[in-house]
């Protein structure tokens, strides 16, 4: 299965239909790639907030509000896209109210046949506590997608290994990322989360990014790190976990992932850590104790 994820940049549009024009273009790009599967990155919603009053645009609660409305737009045209395309598409996240004021943060996936799924945003970062606005969700899927069980783990839920292990053990082989960083470190973390996650779970994880600069809202001022693919640093695959990652401003980075020679690495692997997981789970290693002696 061929798996697209983009390094996205973020621009102005002065209408919806310019976005929709946007993501016609880069779709139909990823689709040219040969690609089954195209990742886009968290918040790109956000984008469609250089569309509104631009006394709105530095506050984001009234910005989450002015977006609803957009909402069944998006839908419509994202269900359009992996319809014309042929393509399973994770439409980045779009910040979703859910009533009372508050949002989840919700990455839809949209199938070629009509088919429509959607994950939340499990674990909110500093900057999304302190919008006062903001929710985690409350449940973890699993979907199938061409035979394949992918989930989805949204930028800093990447870093949390046990869910990611739920997902797992629910058949999941593949980890799809919308990831959304402002810093070095944060891009750091995600992508050391990534890697961690292909390690712990011998599964391939695809993580799409933005790029660019936005000043007119405060979630996507600044964005950096590169779309890439990671897998297992095993037998048969990159010693650094890297399958292949974006060299450019911008764009999609593409590539092959062989579940088959996933699972066939098991029998010859260095290291096995999701087949002796549950080693660290014995009851003498689940609390430490302090040792008194010198």
């Amino acid at each position: 299965m061929k798996i697209a994820v983009a390094k996205y940049p973020i621009d102005r549009v002065a209408h919806f239909d310019d976005f929709a024009l946007k993501q016609w273009r880069w779709l139909q790009e990823a689709a040219s790639l040969d690609a089954q599967v195209a990742v886009l990155p968290e918040y790109l919603s956000l984008e469609l907030a250089s569309i509104l009053p631009a006394h709105l645009q530095p506050d984001l609660p009234p910005t989450l509000a002015a977006l609803q409305p957009y909402r069944e737009d998006w839908l419509r045209l994202f269900e359009e896209l992996a319809r014309q395309t042929g393509l399973h598409l994770v439409a980045g996240t779009f910040l979703l109210d859910i009533g009372g004021g508050r949002y989840r943060n919700r990455a839809d996936l949209f199938s070629p046949d009509g088919g429509y799924r959607w994950q939340d945003k499990l674990q909110l970062t500093g900057f999304e506590k302190k919008t006062g606005v903001i929710e985690g969700g409350d449940v973890l899927k699993v979907f199938e997608i061409e035979g394949l069980r992918a989930g989805i783990s949204i930028c800093y839920d990447i870093e949390f290994p046990l869910p990611v292990r739920a997902q797992c053990e629910a058949g999941a082989q593949l980890l799809l990322v919308p990831s959304c960083t402002d810093t070095a470190a944060g891009a750091t973390r995600v992508r050391v989360g990534c890697l961690a996650r292909a390690l712990e779970n011998r599964c391939f994880v695809a993580q799409a990014v933005t790029a660019g600069e936005a000043p007119w809202n405060p979630a996507l001022d600044v964005n950096t790190g590169e779309a890439t693919l990671y897998a297992p640093m095993d037998v048969g695959f990159p010693a650094d976990g890297i399958v292949s990652v974006t060299q450019s401003p911008y764009g999609w980075t593409c590539a092959d992932i062989d579940i088959a020679a996933l699972a066939a690495s098991r029998a010859d692997a260095q290291v096995a850590n999701d087949r002796d997981w549950l080693g660290q789970l014995a009851p003498n290693l689940l609390r430490a104790k302090l040792d008194p002696s010198l």
